[in-house]
């Protein structure tokens, strides 16, 4: 099982390589003003969603082309969230591309955030996500997140969805159903504290 995982990851990693170059054409400033409805929720630093209570997740600095596949998946109805979908629904391709672009553009956070668990053992488990996501959580192929300084516990509900199936993806779902709920943990605790992460967007 583990091993058809990896043969899979390896093909959508070479994928990846070759899309990456097809990068989000929007506009910054467009976006920052078609960003504004996203406010609320992604502006605000520690801020929960209501039911189940997890933090809202950093967008600074993610790949421009996973926002979109997001955004898709919340319009399609693809990923559960009613917020996410109402959001989403009304959203164009060039609407896309310039929420994207802009949030892709904040720079890296300026040190690591503190974190509650072991991240030591989550870096010894990681080892099987560093050929999407990089070794510490930065990687260069666009189409999947940036996970360094990401929220613990929206990774923890992430992970968790994909063992549910609530999040459907083969390969995610593939690499999340074996974890224990210590392994989960333990790699939210990794990722999260990992160096030049994600950001929560601040507006003037």
């Amino acid at each position: 099982m583990i091993r058809s995982v990896l043969r899979q990851l390896l093909v959508l990693g070479i994928g990846g390589i070759l899309a990456g170059g097809a990068q989000a054409a929007g506009d910054i400033a467009a976006g920052k003003s078609k960003f504004a409805t996203c406010a609320g929720c992604h502006a605000i630093p520690g801020y929960t969603n209501a039911y189940p209570t997890y933090h809202v997740p950093r967008l600074g600095g993610q790949h421009a082309d996973y926002i979109i596949a997001a955004l898709k998946a919340y319009q399609s109805g693809e990923r559960k969230h009613p917020t996410m979908h109402a959001n989403a629904f009304s959203l164009d391709e060039q609407a896309m591309q310039d929420i994207s672009a802009y949030l892709a553009s904040f720079p890296a956070a300026a040190a690591p955030y503190p974190v509650q668990g072991d991240a030591t053992a989550g870096k010894a488990k990681s080892v099987t996500c560093a050929a999407c996501h990089g070794a510490d959580g930065n990687g260069n192929i666009s189409l999947y997140p940036r996970l360094a300084g990401q929220h613990q516990d929206y990774l923890r509900k992430a992970l968790g969805d994909y063992q549910s199936g609530a999040r459907k993806n083969p390969i995610m779902g593939g690499m999340a159903k074996p974890l224990s709920s210590q392994d989960v943990a333990d790699l939210a605790s990794y990722f999260a504290s990992q160096p030049k992460g994600l950001v929560t967007v601040q507006q003037e």
